[in-house]
C-alpha cells in the first residue's frame, strides 16, 4: 500500500513560485507514474501535470510554467513559477503502478493560493 503525502503549499503573489512536493510512503515509487491535479472551490477536478518513466505531460494551463520531475524513488516535485489567480486550488497528487495504468493512490492535498 502506498501513502501520498503532499507539502509546500502556501500563500503567494501573482508571479511567485511555489514548489510542491508528493512524498510516498509504504513503497517507492520508483517505477510508477505520478500525477498532479488540483481541485479549484466549485470546478472539477483538473489534470495537471504527469510524470511517467521519464516522460513528462503538462496541462496546456500550466506549460511552460510549471515542471514536473522525480527527485528520488519517494519523492515527486511540481516546480510552480508564474504563478497566476486561477491557478488557486488544492494541489492533489496520485500514483499508478505503472506506465498508464489507473491512478490508484491519491494523497490529502495542499492549498496553494495566489494573490492578485
Amino acid at each position: 500500500q502506498v501513502q501520498l503525502v503532499e507539502s509546500g503549499g502556501g500563500l503567494v503573489q501573482t508571479g511567485g513560485s511555489l514548489r510542491l512536493s508528493c512524498v510516498a510512503s509504504g513503497h517507492t515509487v520508483n517505477n510508477y507514474d505520478v500525477a498532479w491535479f488540483r481541485r479549484a472551490p466549485g470546478k472539477e477536478r483538473e489534470f495537471v501535470s504527469r510524470w511517467s518513466e521519464g516522460r513528462t505531460l503538462y496541462a496546456d494551463s500550466v506549460k511552460g510554467r510549471f515542471t514536473i520531475s522525480r527527485d528520488n524513488a519517494k519523492t515527486v516535485t511540481l516546480q510552480m513559477n508564474s504563478l497566476k489567480p486561477e491557478d488557486t486550488a488544492v494541489y492533489v497528487c496520485a500514483a499508478a503502478r505503472g506506465v498508464g495504468l489507473a491512478l490508484e493512490y491519491w494523497g490529502q492535498g495542499t492549498q496553494v493560493t495566489v494573490s492578485s
